[in-house]
């Protein structure tokens, strides 16, 4: 008896190993996959300006790396005792005004760089709707809690969508031609807008980006939202909320990213690397036994002989 659809998955190239240089961008979902990712010690990096929502926050941020355009002082404003950007997340605020700006362009200048490093970069959109701040006519990233009456909201219209994934294609391909870049659309739901509105944003983007995907070489398309909505398809998969996925989805979904993106010879070392995440986050009864220092000194040489093949392995 069959009790659960199931996603026909690819084994894709080329293929992510220890050697790959991963660049995350985008919803929460790309924090989590490079929790992963970071678990297991690839060499990644994700949301240099935090959380990004929706496809012109991501293109803002690719546009400032590629013309090198800084941000100043009229791309901030102070609130709630803070300093805040309306192109970032608020992990970022800062009550000293000098010290966001360094963020801001240090996050920007870390962009190129690992742009123009990536083998693979990998892109989630989590929402077509925006808010355009209207005394500035910016359309941003984060309102940062902002009274509502100084937004507009709006959904990104399919054209708009698509001469926006192309935007964001031709600059990541300026950086490096031979990126392999890999798109997906968040499984978050975005419920404060709506029930209905949460589904025609979703629609937007994927209307827009699976040409787009089709479109373009090294460009690929992984179903992280499909896998909670047809696989999973059920509350207990989701956090308290009943918005997020919950760790189960988190780890279902990765082992999935897994089979199609990462070869069966770098799950080897992944295994090992796991192996010795346990051992050193394991709990002694007695730490000043024999027993656990003998165990503590055999782990510690076996990080050590990873740690001279793979230099950027830290523990």
């Amino acid at each position: 008896m069959k009790l659960q659809t199931q996603i026909s998955l690819e084994k894709k190239t080329p293929a992510i190993d220890y050697n790959s240089k991963l660049f995350l961008l985008g919803s929460c979902f790309a924090e989590n996959i490079a929790g992963k990712f970071s678990y297991y010690k690839f060499q990644n990096k994700v949301n240099p300006l935090g959380v990004l929502f929706h496809p012109l926050a991501i293109l803002d941020l690719l546009k400032r790396s590629q013309n090198r355009i800084d941000y100043s002082e009229k791309d901030l404003f102070f609130s709630n005792g803070y300093w805040q950007s309306y192109s970032a997340h608020s992990r970022l605020n800062n009550a000293s005004q000098i010290e966001i700006m360094s963020d801001l362009n240090s996050a920007v200048h870390s962009t190129k760089t690992q742009l123009m490093a990536a083998s693979h970069v990998v892109l989630t959109f989590g929402t077509a709707w925006v808010y355009t701040h209207i005394k500035s006519q910016i359309i941003v990233a984060n309102c940062h809690k902002q009274p509502q009456k100084e937004f507009e909201k709006s959904i990104l219209s399919i054209d708009k969508l698509n001469e926006t994934f192309e935007s964001i294609i031709s600059i990541l391909k300026s950086f490096n031609p031979e990126v392999t870049i890999i798109f997906t659309i968040s499984p978050v739901r975005h419920l404060k807008d709506g029930f209905v509105e949460n589904n025609h944003s979703k629609s937007q983007l994927f209307s827009a980006l699976h040409p787009i995907v089709n479109n373009n070489e090294n460009t690929h398309y992984f179903p992280s939202f499909e896998l909670v909505m047809d696989e999973l398809r059920d509350y207990r998969f989701y956090k308290q909320d009943m918005i997020h996925p919950n760790q189960l989805a988190i780890d279902y979904i990765w082992e999935k990213f897994q089979f199609s993106w990462i070869g069966s010879d770098t799950e080897l070392t992944m295994n090992e690397v796991n192996r010795l995440q346990k051992g050193l986050d394991h709990k002694p009864f007695n730490p000043s036994s024999k027993a656990h220092i003998a165990f503590l000194t055999k782990l510690t040489k076996e990080v050590d002989t990873l740690g001279c093949k793979y230099p950027f392995m830290k523990f």
